[in-house]
C-alpha cells in the first residue's frame, strides 16, 4: 500500500512511496517468503515496488533485479489523478491509450514480453515478481488466457499472501 493509495490517487508511472502499512506488509512478505527457495526477485523499477523489494529481500543474498516491463499501466497525462476518475472510464482504455500513455492492452502485452523472457535464464526455478495491477493482469492473461477487457472490468481483490503461477 502506498501513500497515493491512502489518498485515492492513481499513481501510474509516477514513483510513489510506501506508507507505514505498505512497509509493514513488505517486511511481512520478506519474513514469509525469503526461505521459500526463491532464486531471484524481479521488481518493477518504480520506487514503490523497489521499496517493497528492498524491505522484503535486502540483505538476504537473493538477487533483486529491476525491470521496467513490470510497471503499472502508464496513464499518461492522468498519472497522479484521482483513482476514482481513472477507474470510472478504464474500459474506454482497454485498446485506446490514455492521452500521452498506453492502453491496458499495451501494458499487459509489455508484462507478457517480460514473462516470455523469464525461461531464458530462470526455467524451472522459483522466482518472485513485485509489480502492480498491470503485472497481475499480465500474469492472469498469460497463464489463464483471460481477455484484457475481462481483466480490466474485474474488481481487483488484494491477497496479502500473493499469488502463485506456473509458467510452462
Amino acid at each position: 500500500m502506498t501513500e497515493d493509495n491512502e489518498r485515492g490517487v492513481a499513481t501510474g508511472w509516477l514513483p510513489g512511496r510506501l506508507c507505514d502499512r505498505g512497509r509493514a506488509n513488505a517486511a511481512e512478505m520478506g519474513r514469509r517468503r525469503r526461505d521459500d527457495g526463491i532464486a531471484a526477485v524481479f521488481s518493477s523499477d518504480l520506487r514503490r515496488a523497489a521499496q517493497t523489494a528492498e524491505i522484503a529481500f535486502g540483505g538476504t543474498g537473493i538477487p533483486v533485479l529491476y525491470d521496467w516491463r513490470l510497471r503499472e499501466c502508464d496513464f499518461g497525462a492522468r498519472n497522479g489523478s484521482p483513482a476514482a476518475e481513472v477507474s470510472r472510464d478504464r474500459l474506454d482504455h482497454c485498446r485506446r491509450p490514455y492521452p500521452g500513455g498506453e492502453s491496458h492492452e499495451q501494458a499487459i502485452a509489455r508484462v507478457a514480453r517480460f514473462l516470455a523472457d523469464l525461461p531464458t535464464r530462470w526455467a524451472g526455478r522459483r522466482v518472485m515478481l513485485i509489480g502492480h495491477l498491470a503485472t497481475y493482469r499480465g500474469l492472469e492473461h498469460v497463464t489463464r488466457g483471460l481477455a484484457v477487457r475481462e481483466l480490466v472490468a474485474a474488481t481487483f481483490e488484494w491477497q496479502a499472501e500473493g499469488w502463485e503461477y506456473r509458467l510452462d
